[in-house]
């Protein structure tokens, strides 16, 4: 249901906290408002003057769904704001674009990383960017195409990708996997890779479908992870997850658990890298 109040409230404000140089307009010298006037608005977004104007005033017909769109455009809305606009005009909120890019500041910060393992993946799974620590503790000698570079889909299809982690701590990590995953499904609605993602997960492991009938719903931000490496043993590791604000990339960095010898083992695999302990992520 639309919430007039609200969305004259916010297109108001928003309007009037961007210049004429952030809708790409020419500056002028006159200017008795802050802001943008409705008419430019109105003109950007493909609409009627009248139009906006009784948006503005708590009034007149219902946005349609490409109206709001392009109301969003006009007014430069980041993703959130986006989503913002279209609850308030009681329209359905399109699912986000699924991000395949990661942006430098996230790279600077991965590189200032480098005592730390990091990963970098969207909200599917789809591994992006790690660092050399990383790939020294996976085993991983690069990120191959597809599927193959997929946190869901290598850890319920490939057996391998258990190898690594102690027995008791599986079930708690499948669980944690399907629940984040549900999360992505929930807020990417129809999006047709995250339908045929679980649609594929679902045939092909038995447990992915027992875990994704329970309906659980949570997106990780933090956890455990006990991993085993082929030449110094165990490492216990407290795994941290940051996102972006539009929760497209996620960061995953892994800190050595509080007295324990995972500060030493990971100096030691800083030092000696992947050498020829190549196995699975």
């Amino acid at each position: 249901m639309i919430d007039r109040p609200g969305l004259a409230a916010f297109l108001r404000r928003r309007r009037e906290q961007l210049s004429p140089a952030d809708a790409g307009l020419p500056r002028t010298t006159r200017r008795r408002t802050p802001g943008l006037r409705r008419e430019e608005v109105a003109v950007l977004a493909g609409v009627s003057s009248d139009f906006y104007a009784r948006l503005e005033q708590a009034r007149g017909s219902d946005p349609s769904a490409s109206v709001v769109a392009a109301l969003a455009r006009a007014l430069r809305c980041d993703p959130d704001q986006r989503d913002h606009l279209f609850r308030l005009a009681g329209v359905p909120v399109p699912a986000r674009d699924v991000v395949h890019d990661v942006d430098p500041g996230l790279r600077q910060l991965a590189a200032q990383l480098e005592t730390l393992p990091v990963c970098i993946y969207n909200d599917l799974g789809d591994v992006l960017h790690t660092n050399a620590l990383d790939d020294a503790l996976a085993g991983r000698r690069e990120l191959r195409p597809g599927r193959d570079s997929n946190i869901y889909w290598r850890w319920f299809v490939d057996p391998a990708a258990h190898d690594r982690v102690p027995e008791a701590d599986r079930a708690r990590l499948s669980a944690a996997h399907v629940s984040d995953l549900r999360a992505t499904y929930a807020r990417r609605g129809e999006d047709d890779r995250v339908t045929a993602l679980t649609r594929d997960l679902a045939t092909h492991s038995a447990e992915f479908r027992t875990l994704w009938d329970r309906q659980d719903v949570a997106v990780r931000q933090a956890d455990r992870k006990d991993l085993r490496h082929p030449a110094i043993g165990l490492i216990r590791l407290r795994c941290r997850i940051l996102m972006t604000p539009d929760a497209g990339l996620r960061m995953r960095i892994l800190l050595p658990m509080e007295g324990t010898d995972a500060a030493e083992k990971l100096e030691l695999l800083h030092v000696i890298g992947t050498q020829d302990f190549a196995g699975t992520e």
